[in-house]
């Protein structure tokens, strides 16, 4: 078989012997906004639920998720110089700021959170 078709696309091989994948001309126009747009609502979710888990004493570090992450990209990262040990440190008390906040906030949101972000992300694709 030298070609594969669907409506999104083909492959074929070409005369070297090469496979190359070709998208079809209405299916990047249709779905690649609907990819950011998906894009888009994770990276916001994903700040907006984590708030609550995120050790505060000043709110910097809260902050610095939202002034290091280009929402949009994929890419969640709070940039304060304290954040990797933040994330990684075990507390011996609980937070006086809140009962949830301390060390692993993104995975400990993504637990409570993952599955009501999915399903909204999967609406931008309907």
């Amino acid at each position: 078989m030298d070609e594969i078709k669907t409506p999104r696309g083909r492959i074929y091989k070409t005369t070297n012997g090469i496979a190359k994948l070709e998208w079809s001309l209405d299916f990047q126009p249709k779905w690649q906004g609907r990819y950011d747009n998906a894009q888009k609502y994770v990276d916001g979710e994903t700040l907006t639920r984590c708030e609550p888990y995120i050790p505060k004493r000043t709110g910097m570090l809260i902050l610095s998720g939202i002034l290091g992450t280009d929402v949009g990209s994929g890419l969640v990262e709070w940039i304060a110089p304290y954040a990797r040990a933040q994330y990684y440190m075990e507390r011996k008390t609980p937070s006086q700021t809140g009962p949830l906040r301390g060390s692993y906030w993104f995975e400990r949101m993504k637990q409570v959170h993952g599955e009501s972000i999915l399903l909204g992300a999967k609406r931008f694709m309907a």
